[in-house]
């Protein structure tokens, strides 16, 4: 995501629905929030509660994590302004 972000919105000149059609509709298909929560649900037992939080806190800063990273390398390698149509 924070490639694709880097490339269509600071790289390529493109079309303002490219940025929602790749970030929501395709690699919204890769990942499943649902599978997010039942997880997070299925742990949430009397014993589990911590480990459920855990489980919640950790994807989500991994997942922020994963983005930032790719965005900050992607700025590092790609040259800026390159017109594509």
């Amino acid at each position: 995501m924070g490639v694709l972000m880097v490339l269509v919105t600071e790289t390529w000149s493109a079309h303002r629905l490219v940025r929602p059609f790749l970030g929501v509709g395709i690699l919204g298909g890769f990942t499943t929030f649902s599978t997010y929560a039942v997880e997070a649900r299925n742990l949430l037992q009397p014993d589990t509660v911590p480990l459920a939080f855990g489980y919640l806190g950790g994807t989500l800063a991994a997942a922020l994590l994963a983005v930032l990273l790719g965005h900050a390398i992607t700025r590092k390698l790609v040259p800026a302004e390159v017109t594509v149509r």
